[in-house]
Protein backbone atom coordinates (compact mmCIF):
# COMPACT_ATOMS: atom_id res chain seq x y z
CA UNK A 1 0.00 0.00 0.00
CA UNK A 2 2.79 2.46 0.92
CA UNK A 3 4.57 1.70 -2.35
CA UNK A 4 1.39 2.52 -4.26
CA UNK A 5 0.94 5.80 -2.36
CA UNK A 6 4.53 6.85 -3.11
CA UNK A 7 4.03 5.94 -6.77
CA UNK A 8 0.85 8.01 -7.04
CA UNK A 9 2.27 11.08 -5.27
CA UNK A 10 5.53 10.96 -7.26
CA UNK A 11 3.67 10.54 -10.56
CA UNK A 12 1.56 13.63 -9.93
CA UNK A 13 4.46 15.76 -8.70
CA UNK A 14 6.85 14.89 -11.50
CA UNK A 15 4.21 15.36 -14.18
CA UNK A 16 3.75 18.94 -12.94
CA UNK A 17 7.47 19.59 -12.50
CA UNK A 18 8.18 18.74 -16.14
CA UNK A 19 5.72 21.19 -17.63
CA UNK A 20 8.06 23.61 -19.35
CA UNK A 21 7.28 27.31 -19.56
CA UNK A 22 5.39 28.32 -22.68
CA UNK A 23 6.15 31.36 -24.79
CA UNK A 24 9.60 32.88 -25.16
CA UNK A 25 12.45 30.47 -24.53
CA UNK A 26 15.12 32.13 -22.37
CA UNK A 27 18.65 32.25 -23.71
CA UNK A 28 21.20 30.11 -21.92
CA UNK A 29 23.08 32.45 -19.56
CA UNK A 30 26.79 33.17 -19.89
CA UNK A 31 28.84 31.18 -17.39
CA UNK A 32 30.91 33.12 -14.85
CA UNK A 33 31.96 30.36 -12.44
CA UNK A 34 34.07 27.19 -12.41
CA UNK A 35 31.55 24.64 -11.13
CA UNK A 36 32.09 20.97 -11.95
CA UNK A 37 29.76 20.13 -14.85
CA UNK A 38 29.07 17.29 -17.25
CA UNK A 39 28.52 17.37 -21.00
CA UNK A 40 25.69 15.05 -22.05
CA UNK A 41 25.61 14.29 -25.78
CA UNK A 42 22.58 12.57 -27.31
CA UNK A 43 22.80 10.51 -30.51
CA UNK A 44 19.25 9.43 -31.48
CA UNK A 45 20.04 7.04 -34.34
CA UNK A 46 19.42 3.29 -34.01
CA UNK A 47 19.60 0.32 -36.36
CA UNK A 48 16.54 -1.15 -34.62
CA UNK A 49 13.82 0.58 -32.57
CA UNK A 50 13.06 -1.47 -29.45
CA UNK A 51 9.34 -1.46 -28.54
CA UNK A 52 9.94 -0.70 -24.83
CA UNK A 53 12.29 2.26 -25.39
CA UNK A 54 10.97 5.77 -24.65
CA UNK A 55 14.15 7.68 -25.46
CA UNK A 56 14.32 10.05 -28.42
CA UNK A 57 15.42 7.78 -31.27
CA UNK A 58 14.94 7.37 -35.01
CA UNK A 59 16.05 4.85 -37.60
CA UNK A 60 19.61 5.20 -38.82
CA UNK A 61 20.21 7.16 -42.04
CA UNK A 62 23.91 7.57 -42.81
CA UNK A 63 23.71 10.92 -44.64
CA UNK A 64 21.54 12.50 -41.94
CA UNK A 65 23.65 10.98 -39.16
CA UNK A 66 26.90 12.40 -40.57
CA UNK A 67 25.35 15.88 -40.81
CA UNK A 68 24.17 15.46 -37.24
CA UNK A 69 27.63 14.64 -35.91
CA UNK A 70 29.10 17.60 -37.78
CA UNK A 71 26.74 20.10 -36.13
CA UNK A 72 27.34 18.52 -32.72
CA UNK A 73 30.84 19.96 -33.04
CA UNK A 74 29.32 23.38 -33.66
CA UNK A 75 27.14 22.99 -30.57
CA UNK A 76 30.16 22.11 -28.42
CA UNK A 77 31.93 25.27 -29.58
CA UNK A 78 28.87 27.42 -28.80
CA UNK A 79 29.02 26.26 -25.16
CA UNK A 80 32.72 27.11 -25.13
CA UNK A 81 31.89 30.63 -26.34
CA UNK A 82 29.48 30.98 -23.41
CA UNK A 83 32.43 30.17 -21.11
CA UNK A 84 31.14 26.80 -19.89
CA UNK A 85 33.65 24.14 -18.92
CA UNK A 86 33.10 20.43 -18.45
CA UNK A 87 35.10 17.71 -16.72
CA UNK A 88 33.04 14.73 -17.84
CA UNK A 89 31.19 13.49 -20.92
CA UNK A 90 28.29 11.05 -21.14
CA UNK A 91 27.21 9.97 -24.64
CA UNK A 92 23.78 8.33 -24.77
CA UNK A 93 21.25 7.37 -27.36
CA UNK A 94 20.10 5.85 -29.53
CA UNK A 95 23.29 4.10 -30.43
CA UNK A 96 26.23 6.53 -30.16
CA UNK A 97 28.72 4.12 -31.78
CA UNK A 98 26.65 3.81 -34.95
CA UNK A 99 29.28 5.85 -36.89
CA UNK A 100 32.36 5.39 -34.77
CA UNK A 101 34.62 7.69 -36.82
CA UNK A 102 32.19 10.59 -36.40
CA UNK A 103 31.83 9.95 -32.67
CA UNK A 104 35.62 9.97 -32.29
CA UNK A 105 35.75 13.41 -33.97
CA UNK A 106 33.10 14.78 -31.60
CA UNK A 107 34.92 13.46 -28.53
CA UNK A 108 38.21 14.94 -29.77
CA UNK A 109 36.53 18.32 -30.21
CA UNK A 110 35.21 18.17 -26.65
CA UNK A 111 38.64 17.25 -25.30
CA UNK A 112 40.23 20.09 -27.28
CA UNK A 113 37.82 22.61 -25.75
CA UNK A 114 37.37 21.37 -22.18
CA UNK A 115 39.46 19.71 -19.41
CA UNK A 116 37.72 16.34 -19.78
CA UNK A 117 38.72 13.68 -17.25
CA UNK A 118 35.93 11.10 -17.67
CA UNK A 119 34.13 9.83 -20.77
CA UNK A 120 31.29 7.31 -20.74
CA UNK A 121 29.71 5.95 -23.95
CA UNK A 122 26.70 3.70 -24.50
CA UNK A 123 26.71 0.97 -27.12
CA UNK A 124 25.01 -2.27 -28.17
CA UNK A 125 26.41 -5.83 -28.26
CA UNK A 126 26.85 -5.91 -32.06
CA UNK A 127 29.29 -2.99 -31.79
CA UNK A 128 31.70 -4.81 -29.48
CA UNK A 129 34.18 -5.31 -32.31
CA UNK A 130 37.98 -4.92 -32.11
CA UNK A 131 37.86 -1.88 -34.42
CA UNK A 132 35.23 -0.01 -32.41
CA UNK A 133 36.82 -0.90 -29.05
CA UNK A 134 40.21 0.36 -30.26
CA UNK A 135 38.79 3.66 -31.54
CA UNK A 136 36.93 4.23 -28.26
CA UNK A 137 40.12 3.57 -26.29
CA UNK A 138 42.06 6.01 -28.47
CA UNK A 139 39.29 8.59 -27.97
CA UNK A 140 39.86 8.49 -24.21
CA UNK A 141 36.73 6.57 -23.20
CA UNK A 142 36.94 5.37 -19.58
CA UNK A 143 33.59 3.64 -19.31
CA UNK A 144 31.59 1.60 -21.82
CA UNK A 145 27.96 0.83 -21.03
CA UNK A 146 26.54 -2.07 -23.04
CA UNK A 147 22.80 -2.41 -23.56
CA UNK A 148 22.10 -6.06 -22.70
CA UNK A 149 18.64 -5.93 -21.02
CA UNK A 150 18.48 -9.72 -20.57
CA UNK A 151 20.28 -12.92 -21.58
CA UNK A 152 17.04 -14.88 -21.95
CA UNK A 153 16.57 -15.80 -25.62
CA UNK A 154 12.76 -15.90 -25.56
CA UNK A 155 12.61 -12.49 -23.93
CA UNK A 156 15.23 -11.11 -26.35
CA UNK A 157 12.99 -12.25 -29.21
CA UNK A 158 9.91 -10.58 -27.68
CA UNK A 159 11.68 -7.24 -27.24
CA UNK A 160 13.11 -7.34 -30.76
CA UNK A 161 16.80 -7.75 -29.90
CA UNK A 162 17.58 -11.42 -30.62
CA UNK A 163 17.86 -11.18 -34.40
CA UNK A 164 19.99 -8.02 -34.34
CA UNK A 165 22.24 -8.62 -31.34
CA UNK A 166 22.32 -12.41 -31.03
CA UNK A 167 21.48 -14.93 -28.35
CA UNK A 168 22.15 -14.44 -24.67
CA UNK A 169 25.08 -16.83 -24.96
CA UNK A 170 26.63 -14.77 -27.78
CA UNK A 171 26.13 -11.50 -25.88
CA UNK A 172 27.70 -12.95 -22.73
CA UNK A 173 30.70 -14.14 -24.74
CA UNK A 174 31.18 -10.68 -26.23
CA UNK A 175 31.00 -9.09 -22.79
CA UNK A 176 33.59 -11.53 -21.53
CA UNK A 177 35.92 -10.68 -24.42
CA UNK A 178 36.02 -6.94 -23.60
CA UNK A 179 36.49 -7.20 -19.83
CA UNK A 180 39.46 -5.03 -18.86
CA UNK A 181 39.36 -2.98 -22.07
CA UNK A 182 38.19 0.10 -20.13
CA UNK A 183 38.32 1.27 -16.53
CA UNK A 184 34.67 0.21 -16.33
CA UNK A 185 32.51 -2.01 -18.50
CA UNK A 186 28.86 -1.73 -17.43
CA UNK A 187 26.04 -4.12 -18.32
CA UNK A 188 22.73 -2.31 -18.74
CA UNK A 189 19.97 -4.67 -17.61
CA UNK A 190 16.19 -4.37 -17.15
CA UNK A 191 13.97 -6.11 -14.63
CA UNK A 192 10.17 -6.42 -14.47
CA UNK A 193 9.48 -7.13 -18.11
CA UNK A 194 5.87 -8.40 -18.29
CA UNK A 195 6.85 -12.03 -19.01
CA UNK A 196 10.04 -12.07 -16.92
CA UNK A 197 9.90 -14.61 -14.09
CA UNK A 198 12.06 -14.63 -10.94
CA UNK A 199 13.89 -17.64 -12.38
CA UNK A 200 14.68 -15.76 -15.62
CA UNK A 201 16.06 -12.86 -13.57
CA UNK A 202 18.06 -15.27 -11.42
CA UNK A 203 19.53 -16.85 -14.57
CA UNK A 204 20.60 -13.38 -15.78
CA UNK A 205 22.27 -12.76 -12.42
CA UNK A 206 24.13 -16.09 -12.65
CA UNK A 207 25.66 -15.01 -15.97
CA UNK A 208 26.59 -11.55 -14.70
CA UNK A 209 28.26 -12.96 -11.59
CA UNK A 210 30.13 -15.53 -13.66
CA UNK A 211 31.40 -12.71 -15.93
CA UNK A 212 32.47 -10.79 -12.81
CA UNK A 213 31.23 -7.55 -14.41
CA UNK A 214 32.84 -4.38 -13.10
CA UNK A 215 29.46 -2.66 -13.00
CA UNK A 216 25.82 -3.66 -13.43
CA UNK A 217 22.89 -1.29 -13.83
CA UNK A 218 19.48 -2.89 -13.30
CA UNK A 219 16.72 -0.53 -14.39
CA UNK A 220 13.11 -1.22 -13.52
CA UNK A 221 11.09 -1.18 -16.74
CA UNK A 222 10.13 2.48 -17.32
CA UNK A 223 7.92 3.34 -20.26
CA UNK A 224 5.98 6.36 -21.37
CA UNK A 225 2.21 6.25 -21.81
CA UNK A 226 2.48 5.94 -25.60
CA UNK A 227 5.19 3.29 -25.41
CA UNK A 228 3.07 1.31 -22.95
CA UNK A 229 0.33 1.09 -25.58
CA UNK A 230 2.88 -0.37 -28.01
CA UNK A 231 4.16 -2.78 -25.39
CA UNK A 232 0.67 -4.04 -24.63
CA UNK A 233 0.54 -5.29 -28.24
CA UNK A 234 4.02 -6.85 -28.31
CA UNK A 235 5.24 -7.81 -24.84
CA UNK A 236 2.41 -7.31 -22.37
CA UNK A 237 1.32 -4.98 -19.58
CA UNK A 238 3.78 -3.85 -16.92
CA UNK A 239 2.87 -5.00 -13.41
CA UNK A 240 4.48 -2.75 -10.80
CA UNK A 241 3.09 -4.92 -7.97
CA UNK A 242 5.80 -7.54 -8.54
CA UNK A 243 8.62 -5.04 -9.00
CA UNK A 244 9.63 -5.03 -5.30
CA UNK A 245 9.98 -8.83 -5.19
CA UNK A 246 12.27 -8.80 -8.24
CA UNK A 247 14.29 -5.90 -6.86
CA UNK A 248 14.84 -7.75 -3.58
CA UNK A 249 15.98 -10.81 -5.52
CA UNK A 250 18.62 -8.94 -7.50
CA UNK A 251 19.91 -6.88 -4.56
CA UNK A 252 20.22 -9.99 -2.40
CA UNK A 253 22.28 -11.70 -5.10
CA UNK A 254 24.51 -8.72 -5.90
CA UNK A 255 25.23 -6.93 -2.63
CA UNK A 256 27.79 -9.49 -1.42
CA UNK A 257 30.10 -8.69 -4.34
CA UNK A 258 29.00 -5.18 -5.29
CA UNK A 259 28.59 -1.77 -3.67
CA UNK A 260 25.61 0.48 -4.33
CA UNK A 261 26.63 3.31 -6.68
CA UNK A 262 22.95 4.20 -6.80
CA UNK A 263 19.75 2.44 -5.79
CA UNK A 264 19.91 0.44 -9.04
CA UNK A 265 23.58 0.60 -10.06
CA UNK A 266 26.06 -1.88 -8.58
CA UNK A 267 29.85 -1.46 -8.81
CA UNK A 268 32.19 -4.29 -7.96
CA UNK A 269 33.64 -3.99 -4.45
CA UNK A 270 37.16 -2.59 -4.01
CA UNK A 271 37.09 -0.78 -7.34
CA UNK A 272 37.72 2.95 -7.52
CA UNK A 273 34.75 5.29 -7.81
CA UNK A 274 33.59 5.41 -11.40
CA UNK A 275 30.93 7.06 -13.53
CA UNK A 276 27.40 5.66 -13.58
CA UNK A 277 24.51 5.99 -16.02
CA UNK A 278 22.71 8.42 -13.71
CA UNK A 279 25.20 11.26 -14.12
CA UNK A 280 22.62 13.50 -12.40
CA UNK A 281 23.81 11.91 -9.14
CA UNK A 282 27.45 12.92 -9.46
CA UNK A 283 27.05 16.24 -11.27
CA UNK A 284 24.95 19.11 -9.94
CA UNK A 285 24.70 20.59 -13.44
CA UNK A 286 24.93 19.21 -16.95
CA UNK A 287 24.55 20.56 -20.48
CA UNK A 288 22.30 18.70 -22.91
CA UNK A 289 23.65 18.56 -26.47
CA UNK A 290 22.00 16.86 -29.41
CA UNK A 291 18.41 16.65 -30.61
CA UNK A 292 16.03 15.96 -27.72
CA UNK A 293 18.72 16.32 -25.06
CA UNK A 294 17.71 17.77 -21.69
CA UNK A 295 20.11 19.95 -19.71
CA UNK A 296 20.19 21.62 -16.32
CA UNK A 297 22.42 24.68 -15.97
CA UNK A 298 22.31 27.55 -13.47
CA UNK A 299 18.84 26.64 -12.26
CA UNK A 300 17.42 26.36 -15.79
CA UNK A 301 16.12 23.01 -17.03
CA UNK A 302 15.89 23.05 -20.83
CA UNK A 303 15.33 20.79 -23.82
CA UNK A 304 16.71 20.89 -27.34
CA UNK A 305 14.34 20.54 -30.29
CA UNK A 306 13.29 16.97 -31.10
CA UNK A 307 13.03 17.86 -34.78
CA UNK A 308 16.39 16.62 -36.10
CA UNK A 309 16.28 18.71 -39.27
CA UNK A 310 15.48 21.83 -37.24
CA UNK A 311 18.29 20.94 -34.85
CA UNK A 312 20.76 20.78 -37.74
CA UNK A 313 19.50 24.00 -39.37
CA UNK A 314 19.71 25.95 -36.10
CA UNK A 315 23.30 24.96 -35.49
CA UNK A 316 24.32 25.60 -39.08
CA UNK A 317 23.21 29.16 -38.29
CA UNK A 318 25.21 29.07 -35.00
CA UNK A 319 22.03 29.16 -32.87
CA UNK A 320 21.59 26.89 -29.87
CA UNK A 321 18.58 24.64 -30.69
CA UNK A 322 16.75 25.07 -27.37
CA UNK A 323 12.99 24.56 -27.77
CA UNK A 324 11.73 24.87 -24.18
CA UNK A 325 12.98 25.76 -20.73
CA UNK A 326 11.90 26.18 -17.14
CA UNK A 327 13.60 28.20 -14.42
CA UNK A 328 13.72 26.32 -11.11
CA UNK A 329 13.17 28.47 -8.03
CA UNK A 330 15.11 27.81 -4.84
CA UNK A 331 12.55 25.31 -3.53
CA UNK A 332 12.57 23.43 -6.85
CA UNK A 333 16.36 23.22 -6.74
CA UNK A 334 16.39 21.86 -3.19
CA UNK A 335 13.75 19.25 -4.03
CA UNK A 336 15.75 18.25 -7.10
CA UNK A 337 18.94 17.83 -5.06
CA UNK A 338 17.05 15.87 -2.39
CA UNK A 339 15.80 13.40 -5.00
CA UNK A 340 18.96 13.05 -7.07
CA UNK A 341 21.60 13.04 -4.34
CA UNK A 342 19.80 10.48 -2.19
CA UNK A 343 19.54 8.23 -5.24
CA UNK A 344 23.26 7.60 -4.68
CA UNK A 345 22.04 6.10 -1.33
CA UNK A 346 23.49 8.93 0.81
CA UNK A 347 23.66 12.72 1.04
CA UNK A 348 26.01 14.99 2.93
CA UNK A 349 23.73 17.19 5.02
CA UNK A 350 26.29 19.90 5.99
CA UNK A 351 27.24 20.35 2.31
CA UNK A 352 23.62 20.92 1.28
CA UNK A 353 23.00 23.20 4.25
CA UNK A 354 25.97 25.30 3.14
CA UNK A 355 24.83 25.29 -0.49
CA UNK A 356 21.38 26.58 0.48
CA UNK A 357 22.41 29.02 3.23
CA UNK A 358 21.18 26.83 6.07
CA UNK A 359 17.68 26.42 4.61
CA UNK A 360 17.81 22.90 3.16
CA UNK A 361 16.39 20.99 6.14
CA UNK A 362 13.99 23.78 7.09
CA UNK A 363 12.51 23.81 3.59
CA UNK A 364 12.17 20.04 3.21
CA UNK A 365 11.12 19.13 6.75
CA UNK A 366 7.77 17.68 5.63
CA UNK A 367 9.43 15.33 3.15
CA UNK A 368 12.08 14.39 5.70
CA UNK A 369 9.53 13.50 8.38
CA UNK A 370 7.42 11.46 5.96
CA UNK A 371 10.36 9.35 4.82
CA UNK A 372 11.75 9.00 8.36
CA UNK A 373 8.38 7.64 9.50
CA UNK A 374 8.43 5.26 6.55
CA UNK A 375 11.82 3.92 7.70
CA UNK A 376 13.79 5.30 4.75
CA UNK A 377 16.83 6.90 6.42
CA UNK A 378 19.58 6.41 8.95
CA UNK A 379 21.76 9.33 10.01
CA UNK A 380 25.44 8.78 10.68
CA UNK A 381 26.95 12.29 10.63
CA UNK A 382 27.63 13.89 8.28
CA UNK A 383 25.63 11.65 5.92
CA UNK A 384 22.01 10.63 5.69
CA UNK A 385 21.86 7.05 4.35
CA UNK A 386 19.03 5.16 2.67
CA UNK A 387 17.98 1.99 4.45
CA UNK A 388 17.21 -1.13 2.37
CA UNK A 389 13.56 -0.08 2.52
CA UNK A 390 14.51 3.47 1.50
CA UNK A 391 16.51 2.21 -1.48
CA UNK A 392 13.39 0.63 -2.95
CA UNK A 393 11.39 3.81 -2.27
CA UNK A 394 14.01 5.67 -4.30
CA UNK A 395 13.69 3.12 -7.09
CA UNK A 396 9.99 4.03 -7.18
CA UNK A 397 10.70 7.77 -7.11
CA UNK A 398 13.32 7.62 -9.85
CA UNK A 399 11.20 5.27 -11.93
CA UNK A 400 8.35 7.78 -11.81
CA UNK A 401 10.73 10.66 -12.49
CA UNK A 402 12.04 9.00 -15.64
CA UNK A 403 8.54 7.99 -16.75
CA UNK A 404 7.58 11.67 -16.49
CA UNK A 405 10.67 12.56 -18.54
CA UNK A 406 9.71 9.89 -21.08
CA UNK A 407 6.18 11.28 -21.31
CA UNK A 408 7.67 14.71 -21.95
CA UNK A 409 9.86 13.21 -24.68
CA UNK A 410 6.88 11.56 -26.34
CA UNK A 411 4.94 14.84 -26.27
CA UNK A 412 7.87 16.58 -27.97
CA UNK A 413 8.24 13.79 -30.52
CA UNK A 414 4.56 14.15 -31.38
CA UNK A 415 4.97 17.91 -31.75
CA UNK A 416 7.89 17.28 -34.12
CA UNK A 417 5.83 14.69 -36.06
CA UNK A 418 8.29 11.87 -35.30
CA UNK A 419 6.66 8.50 -35.87
CA UNK A 420 6.58 5.79 -33.24
CA UNK A 421 7.91 2.30 -34.06
CA UNK A 422 5.27 -0.25 -35.00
Amino acid sequence: MLNQIITKIARNQFAGALKFDEGIVPALPFCDDDKRRLLYIHVPFCEELCPYCSFHRVRFNETLTRRYYQVLIKEIKLYRKKNYSFSGIYVGGGTPTILIDELANVLQCARDNFPIRQISVETNPNHLTPKIITILQQAGVNRLSVGVQTFNDELLKKIGRFEKYGSGEVIAEKLGDIQGSFDTVNADMIFNFPTQTPQMLSDDLNILLKLNMEQITFYPLMVSTITQNLMDKTIGTVNFNREKKLYKLLTRRLENNYDYSSAWCFSRKKTKKTMIDEYVVDYDEYAGLGSGAIGYLQGICYANTFDINQYIVSLEQNILPIMAARSFNRQDQMSYDFLMKLFSTKINIPELEEKYDGKFLKSLWKEMIAFILAGSFRYFPPNLYLTPRGRYFWVILMREFFIAVNNFREFCRKQANIDQPL
